[in-house]
C-alpha cells in the first residue's frame, strides 16, 4: 500500500463488497454476482496502472467504476 491508488482503489472496492453483502443478506435477491464482476475487475485495472505510471488512465477508469455503481448498482436507492 504505497501510492494513492491501493487506498483508493481498496476504499471503492470495500465499499462495493459491503453492497453486496448487505444485498445478499435481503430476502429478495435483486442483484446477481455478475452484476459486481465489472467494478471490481475495473478497481484492479486501476490499480494497476495507477501504479505503473499510468495515473490517467487509472484515474478514467476508476471514474468508470463509480459510474457503473451509482448508475447499475443504485447503492442510494431501489425504484
Amino acid at each position: 500500500m504505497t501510492t494513492p491508488f491501493d487506498w483508493i482503489t481498496m476504499a471503492v472496492f470495500a465499499a462495493i463488497v459491503i453492497l453486496f453483502l448487505q444485498r445478499s443478506a435481503a430476502p429478495v435477491a435483486r442483484d446477481t454476482m455478475l452484476h459486481y464482476l465489472p467494478p471490481a475487475l475495473g478497481c484492479a485495472l486501476a490499480n494497476y496502472l495507477g501504479n505503473h505510471d499510468q495515473p490517467g488512465w487509472a484515474t478514467l477508469i476508476l471514474g468508470g467504476v463509480v459510474a457503473y455503481v451509482a448508475i447499475v448498482l443504485r447503492p442510494f436507492g431501489r425504484s
